[in-house]
C-alpha cells in the first residue's frame, strides 16, 4: 500500500500530465493542485480534471485567483498577442509574472496543512521558453525558503520540490509518459486554444510539443483549428 503523499501542480498540459504519473510510478499518494488564475487558456482546467480522472488521485483541488488583474503577460491580458512566429532566445510575452512562486508557496501550504513534504512541478530546463522560474537555482532557492518560512520545516521537517522533468527533452518527457500509460489526447498545451479545445499550433507551446512527438516519430493526438 502507498504510504507517502505529494502534492501535484496539475496545469492538464503535457509536462504536468506526465509529472503527475511519475509521481504516482513512485508510489505517492497524489493530490492534484490546478490554477484559475485568469488565463486566457482556462480550457486547460477541463484538461487538468480529465487527466486527474485518468491518473488517479486522492483529491484535486482548484485554487481561483486573479493574475489577470496585475496583467504583464499575453497568457493574462488579451491585449497582448501571443507571439506565434517561432521560438526566441529572448524572454517571451508568455511569462507570467511570479507564476510559479505564487503556485509553488500555495502548494507549499496545502502541503503543510496535510503534513506532506513532497511536491512535485514539471518544469523543464531543456525544452522551455526561457522563463527564469523554470531554472534549478529557482527550485532551489523555493527550497530554502519553503524550510525556513514554515512551522514544519522549524520543526525539522525537510519540504522538497521534486522537477522530474528538469532535464528532460520534450520527446524524453513523452517517451516517458507514454511509458507510464499517459493518454497526451487528453491534455492541451496551447497558449490560444479555441473554445472547441483545438490548439493553435503555432505558439511556442504548440511548436515544442508537436516538435516532441515528431523526434519520436510518433502520431500526435493534439487537435489542431483546421
Amino acid at each position: 500500500m502507498k504510504t507517502k503523499k505529494a502534492i501535484v501542480l496539475l496545469s492538464g498540459g503535457l509536462d504536468s500530465a506526465t509529472t503527475l504519473a511519475i509521481a504516482n510510478s513512485q508510489d505517492y499518494i497524489c493530490y492534484a493542485l490546478s490554477f484559475d488564475y485568469g488565463q486566457r487558456h482556462k480550457i486547460e482546467l477541463k484538461a487538468a480534471r480529465q487527466v486527474a480522472a485518468s491518473l488517479g488521485v486522492v483529491e484535486h483541488k482548484f485554487i481561483c485567483m486573479n493574475l489577470d488583474s496585475i496583467g504583464g503577460s499575453a497568457l493574462t491580458d488579451t491585449k497582448i498577442h501571443v507571439p506565434v512566429s517561432g521560438l526566441s532566445k529572448q524572454i517571451p510575452v508568455t511569462y507570467v509574472p511570479a507564476r510559479n512562486s505564487v503556485f509553488l508557496s500555495l502548494a507549499l501550504g496545502w502541503a503543510e496543512v496535510l503534513s506532506t513534504y513532497q511536491i512535485f512541478i514539471g518544469i523543464n530546463a531543456v525544452d522551455y521558453s526561457g522563463y527564469p522560474d523554470c531554472r534549478p537555482e529557482f527550485i532551489t532557492a523555493f527550497e530554502k525558503m519553503a524550510n525556513l518560512a514554515t512551522k514544519a520545516g522549524i520543526e525539522g521537517h525537510k519540504f522538497q520540490v521534486q522537477t522530474p522533468l528538469l532535464n528532460l527533452t520534450k520527446a524524453q518527457i513523452i517517451q516517458e509518459g507514454l511509458r507510464l500509460g499517459v493518454d497526451y489526447s487528453l491534455t492541451i498545451s496551447c497558449y490560444q486554444p479555441n473554445q472547441a479545445a483545438e490548439a493553435c499550433g503555432v505558439c511556442d507551446a504548440c511548436r515544442l510539443r508537436a516538435n516532441g512527438f515528431r523526434a519520436l516519430d510518433i502520431a500526435d493526438p493534439t487537435l489542431y483549428i483546421s
